[in-house]
């Protein structure tokens, strides 16, 4: 697995002729940073007695910000798995109108699958994203600009997600499913920008 191995395997492999790991991996490791660092802000306001009034937010907001990193890293290592499944469904014969009709229900499944995974991506994104104006409101304000950024990295994995699942459904045939999960992902991406401006305002009126 990707996450158990050192960065710069990983960093290779990204720049290399695979097909994998590509930009819904990398949107689900941009999320996970997003999510460790709203863990730093809570960390470093935990136990501060300047602080007393919010120990048991900072709690909870640490405790789901290391639910989610936890859920990007495993998301991480599902995108590569999903899209090597499609790509074996393009490499099925297609000699007779029999293996045409399979090999067409095997990618138009495998193309699901492969959007499934970066739509949870930027589900699990947007959570974090949520969770960057709490901890940016009420977190250490020597560690504000660490929720700043962290609100930036939860945008750029959420749009990121949003490509990987545009790129996918494309290809797809069932319209509503389309529709639905395009119509979702678009709002997620709204969301994603109007709290990073958020995040971003709160930043630079503490910073001063």
């Amino acid at each position: 697995m990707y996450v158990d191995q050192p960065m710069r395997h990983f960093l290779d492999k990204l720049s290399s002729k695979s097909p994998e790991p590509g930009g819904g991996s990398a949107a689900a490791l941009v999320g996970s940073e997003a999510a460790a660092l709203v863990g730093m802000v809570c960390y470093l306001t935990l136990g501060k007695e300047k602080y007393a009034g919010v120990q048991d937010d900072i709690e909870g907001i640490k405790d789901e910000s290391e639910r989610l990193r936890a859920e990007l890293m495993r998301l991480l290592q599902e995108d590569t798995e999903a899209f090597a499944a499609a790509s074996a469904a393009y490499r099925m014969p297609k000699d007779t109108d029999e293996q045409k009709a399979a090999r067409d229900e095997k990618i138009q499944e495998g193309l699901k699958a492969a959007t499934e995974v970066p739509f949870a991506i930027g589900l699990r994104a947007l959570e974090v994203a949520r969770l960057t104006v709490p901890a940016g409101e009420k977190g250490n304000k020597g560690a504000v600009s660490d929720a700043g950024v962290a609100a930036l990295f939860a945008d750029a994995a959420v749009n990121a997600a949003a490509m990987n699942v545009r790129i996918n459904l494309v290809s797809i045939k069932d319209a509503e499913y389309v529709k639905e999960k395009w119509d979702a992902m678009q709002a997620m991406v709204r969301e994603a920008g109007e709290l990073k401006e958020k995040v971003a305002r709160i930043t630079y009126e503490k910073i001063g």
